[in-house]
């Protein structure tokens, strides 16, 4: 079974063809998109740098969290939208470009990373919030992260020019 019917379909949907044909639209949409990415990457910076044992602000690690983790999730919804629309309107070639398809990847691991991290690297961080040194599984998980959504960025920035 392939793919390419339904990214055929996705790209003949209206709100496809119109973001396509558009003068204003899909550059609308990038805008919000790259807005949100740069919201979700940079508070993401953060939460990685502080796992990697940077301070500063005197904030412990989970408050950090609990600060800026729905600040992130609710950037990432919006990106997760707008990249949705902006892959509409030109939906086989982009899901045959080797950029695209190397952003998922490290979106993927980003999100492995992560989820690992909260399900068994944080358990203990009472232990460890105020150590000036974090444990090394979590200046591993940060490290981890940083790569991936650097990653995330330049494919991102890349798929234009492979298009």
């Amino acid at each position: 079974m392939t793919l390419q019917p339904l990214l055929a379909a996705l790209e003949a949907q209206p709100f496809a063809q119109a973001i396509r044909e558009g003068t204003f639209l899909f550059p609308a949409i990038e805008c919000v998109h790259v807005l949100a990415v740069v919201i979700v990457v940079g508070v993401v910076f953060l939460m990685d740098l502080r796992l990697l044992g940077g301070r500063a602000h005197s904030a412990s690690l989970r408050r950090l969290l609990a600060d800026a983790v729905p600040c992130a999730w609710t950037a990432f919804a919006v990106a997760l939208v707008t990249g949705f629309l902006l892959f509409s309107s030109s939906a086989t070639t982009y899901a045959a470009n080797p950029a695209f398809q190397l952003k998922f990847v490290a979106m993927a691991a980003a999100g492995l990373n992560m989820a690992l991290f909260h399900g068994l690297g944080l358990k203990d961080a009472a232990t460890w919030d105020a150590a000036a040194k974090p444990p090394r599984s979590a200046r591993i998980a940060g490290l981890v992260s940083l790569a991936c959504w650097v990653v995330v960025v330049a494919s991102g920035r890349w798929i234009g020019f492979l298009a």
